[in-house]
């Protein structure tokens, strides 16, 4: 059989992965006779395509996942994509813009019409790019927030809490995305620090006397285009600069608007010039001043960030250039005392990116605080664990602080309100229009209502208040909350998620569990760190760092991406990614290949005797201590761990140790014995390198030996923990460093590792070496080796586990040549054994260094006089 000498990822992957999927190896149904292991997808968006951190998150599941399924469980992987209202809608728009076609010059369902056709052609596209990473979903599970049963679902959850009184609507301080056009709750909102700037501007204070010399009073605000909405100045009554203006009114700006000074103890007496200008439709604590103070409320802005005609000044012009022109003619005006710089916190959309605009806005909300008990009892509970823990505190702080959830979005794309207005103003909720317009007649008592008299509201529910019903709704637990998947599949096993969306989906997907079911949705939820690039910077398009996981694929294979990608992602720890990392990983593939290629190349005879006993219990008792470190890091969710005790125990262990120790003479045949062993022993390392690099271990599965019909790897038993013998595997460990030793040795002499060296071994007793002679003889290419009770003379030595071991020097090495070598590295290291000395002996130094300063120039001294001792005893022996 001819063997290709480079493992080809491409020839490989999409082979295997099509042969998965046509024997079906990825769908579930529900089987009482196995445990079932669940997974529900973080549903990307439709908009997306695949990013790193993607390719984190989803490698992390299908190593879960696969494992899962070798162990013998139904496992079952939803997947699917989320609708995305903002960033959907904001494709869209920009699509028709290309097309000569404004949005407002649409209907409702013309634009939604263009919006599923985007959707259909585009939205696919993230889950195909998941198969080339051999993401083993089961896609014929695969659902969409707003299909119809989903959609269905949140309508009939907004309806019950609405019932339930959890549900309101009213006028709210916001925050609103300009850019988008919309609301949003406080978790989509993300704060940036910035250099700001604080301009100070003249408030004229209102005299009673027409003659009297005009004064002023200084007010401190970062967003000047906002003072046509003041409506008051506040200043604190404690305040003695101010008392002459208790009663008073001062003039706005530019505008002249004659407004009252209020007194109010909330404003804040060494902060700024201590009066506050008070601005109750764009600032959440002048908005609640305002409500104080029964105070008027003037709203400036229009719902893109222009100015409206209720400002009066700089109408039309968008915030910022209103802010750059109103500066310039305050400035003119001799207005405008000074402006400083000041580090601030900027709040932006966390999907347009756009400067957040605090607005009153009438929205509906959900009441979160009874949501959020059992959510938070669970967690702190360990009922729902988080890996790793330290995340708790963090969701302990914000379910305690929890504010209401403002539910409602202005846009088109999304499970539209189901909320219907009658004529008179008043509205019903209902999961129809047939079924409101029952609920219109008995509330209004008006028979001659029809539906064309009830106008259902123009808002969209927040993609969230879709996602956070997933794994319930995936399997269509509110449309028949008893059918057989929902029994089977939920609670689910494992969520892997980002940090960044524990509160925007995690914690409320948490709370939905338990009100909808009454009990929790998954039992562990796996924290993924953040990608990064080598400089620590969040990857990103506009930066630049961020590599196309499709080109790594297409370079390095999917099986190294995983692995690069793997290892050095501990669980809620950012990731430093480096492209030397994916590159560790296809050469990780090529080990492994290239060990399989050795295995095969070998002739067997089977009338050869058994001479890899030691050799192969050894490695059986290796590899058991290894699985079980393995299964142990698995149970803490150290996912990063599990690949790099697997990659040890295949790199070190079984391809340079173990092959090395039964690998036959140049051309000379194997016996049947050990042969059969070392394929038992592949097979059982592919198992547990599979879910890892499924392709690769796949290929080689297949390669090995012929399999029947369905004896695939996927579906392969996982390896059951068996015993492994401590003393065994601490004595190889020994005898491996001896090797290594030796190595060291033939390298720092020059000596050829083809040629033969004698052993002397200096030991009490020969029981620990003993076993073991014909292993190193073959490792390290040794003649003689012999035990002896004194120093052997004219040899170099070295020691292992507290037994010393000489080779001899004669007829290996020059000693001319050697002893130079050493009397020039006995004079460097006498030299800085003397600058150290000197170093010790400065009473200036070492009274003023710090401690470990001079432990640190101690310890160089010690290793300095060990190193000179050492070459004397060499030059000695020479």
């Amino acid at each position: 059989m001819s063997i290709a000498t480079k493992y080809n990822p491409r020839d490989v992957e999409k082979k295997w992965y099509d042969s998965w999927m046509q024997h079906g190896f990825f769908h579930s149904e529900p089987n009482p006779n196995k445990e079932p292991y669940t997974i529900v997808i973080p549903p990307p968006n439709v908009t997306g395509v695949l990013h790193m951190g993607h390719m984190l998150n989803n490698t992390i599941q299908d190593v879960l996942i696969r494992r899962a399924r070798m162990q013998g469980k139904e496992a079952c992987w939803v997947p699917g994509t989320d609708h995305a209202s903002i960033a959907t809608e904001a494709k869209v728009v920009a699509l028709l813009k290309e097309r000569g076609i404004n949005k407002k010059d649409l209907t409702r369902d013309e634009f939604l019409t263009y919006a599923w056709e985007w959707k259909e052609k585009y939205g696919g596209i993230i889950l195909e790019q998941l198969k080339k990473l051999g993401a083993s979903c089961d896609w014929e599970r695969t659902r969409f927030t707003m299909e119809e049963d989903l959609s269905a679902a949140v309508v009939d959850v907004f309806v019950d809490l609405y019932r339930k009184g959890r549900i309101y609507r009213g006028v709210r301080m916001v925050n609103w995305d300009p850019q988008g056009g919309t609301a949003l709750s406080d978790e989509e909102v993300l704060p940036k620090d910035t250099m700001a700037k604080m301009y100070y501007l003249q408030y004229e204070v209102v005299s009673d006397s027409a003659t009297t010399e005009p004064t002023f009073i200084t007010v401190a605000t970062s967003r000047p285009e906002t003072i046509m909405a003041d409506v008051a100045v506040a200043v604190n009554p404690n305040d003695e600069r101010y008392t002459h203006l208790h009663g008073k009114s001062v003039r706005i700006p530019l505008l002249g608007k004659e407004i009252p000074v209020i007194l109010d103890e909330y404003v804040t007496i060494d902060f700024g010039t201590g009066a506050l200008k008070v601005t109750p439709a764009h600032d959440l604590n002048d908005y609640e001043l305002g409500q104080k103070h029964k105070l008027p409320t003037i709203d400036i802005l229009n719902n893109d960030g222009t100015l409206n005609e209720q400002a009066q000044l700089y109408v039309g012009q968008d915030r910022f250039a209103a802010r750059r022109n109103i500066v310039k003619d305050l400035q003119e005006a001799g207005l405008l005392v000074k402006i400083e710089e000041y580090a601030s916190v900027l709040q932006t959309s966390e999907r347009t990116g756009a400067v957040i605009e605090p607005r009153l806005s009438m929205q509906w909300f959900c009441k979160m605080d009874d949501l959020a008990q059992p959510a938070l009892e669970a967690v702190m509970n360990d009922d729902i664990r988080l890996h790793p823990p330290k995340f708790k505190n963090m969701y302990r702080s914000w379910m305690e602080n929890i504010r209401d959830w403002c539910i409602s979005r202005q846009l088109w794309w999304g499970q539209r309100i189901p909320a219907y207005y009658l004529p008179d103003g008043t509205f019903v909720v209902a999961s129809s229009a047939e079924e409101a317009l029952d609920l219109a007649h008995k509330q209004n008592g008006n028979e001659n209502l029809q539906l064309s008299d009830l106008r259902q509201d123009e808002d969209v529910l927040d993609t969230w208040f879709s996602s956070w019903l997933w794994p319930i709704s995936v399997f269509d637990g509110f449309k028949d909350p008893d059918n057989k998947d929902i029994l089977y599949y939920y609670p689910t096993n494992d969520l892997v998620t980002a940090p960044e969306i524990l509160f925007f989906w995690v914690a409320r997907m948490i709370m939905a569990g338990y009100e909808f079911r009454n009990e929790m949705p998954f039992k562990n939820v796996y924290l993924t760190g953040i990608v990064r690039d080598a400089q620590g910077r969040k990857m990103s398009k506009s930066l630049g760092n961020s590599p196309d996981p499709l080109d790594l694929i297409e370079q390095y294979g999917a099986d190294g991406v995983r692995a690069g990608m793997l290892f050095s992602s501990p669980a809620g720890n950012d990731l430093l990614f480096d492209e030397k990392l994916v590159e560790q990983g296809r050469n990780f593939s090529n080990k492994i290949w290239n060990a399989f290629r050795l295995i095969k190349g070998w002739e067997v005879d089977e009338s050869l005797p058994f001479p890899n006993e030691t050799a192969t219990k050894w490695f059986d008792s290796r590899f058991n201590e290894a699985f079980v470190q393995i299964e142990d890091h698995f149970s803490k969710f150290r996912i990063s761990d599990a690949l790099l005790t697997v990659y040890k125990l295949v790199w070190d262990d079984f391809c340079s140790n173990y092959l090395e120790m039964i690998k036959p003479a140049y051309q000379q045949p194997i016996d049947k014995q050990t042969i059969d062993t070392t394929v038992g022993f592949l097979e059982k390392v592919l198992k547990v390198l599979h879910p890892f690099m499924p392709f690769i271990t796949e290929e080689i599965w297949h390669e090995l030996k012929e399999r029947k019909a369905k004896e695939y790897l996927i579906v392969s038993e996982w390896p059951k923990r068996d015993k492994f013998d401590k003393k065994l595997i601490e004595q190889m460990e020994s005898v491996l460093n001896v090797v290594g030793s030796i190595r060291n040795i033939r390298n720092s002499k020059n000596i050829a590792s083809s040629k033969q060296l004698d052993l002397f071994i200096k030991e009490l007793s020969h029981d620990h070496y003993d076993p073991y002679i014909g292993v190193m003889r073959k490792l390290a290419n040794l003649n003689e080796v012999k035990f002896v009770k004194e120093n052997v003379e004219g040899a170099i030595s070295f020691i292992v586990s507290g037994d010393e071991f000489f080779i001899p020097m004669e007829g290996n090495i020059d000693v001319e040549a050697e002893r130079e070598r050493l009397q020039k590295e006995l004079e460097y290291t006498k030299g800085f054994l003397v600058a150290v000395d000197k170093k010790l002996s400065n009473e200036r130094f070492v009274s003023g260094a710090p401690e470990a300063v001079i432990a640190n120039e101690r310890k160089k001294k010690a290793d300095a006089e060990a190193k000179i001792n050492a070459i004397q005893q060499s030059l000695a022996s020479l």
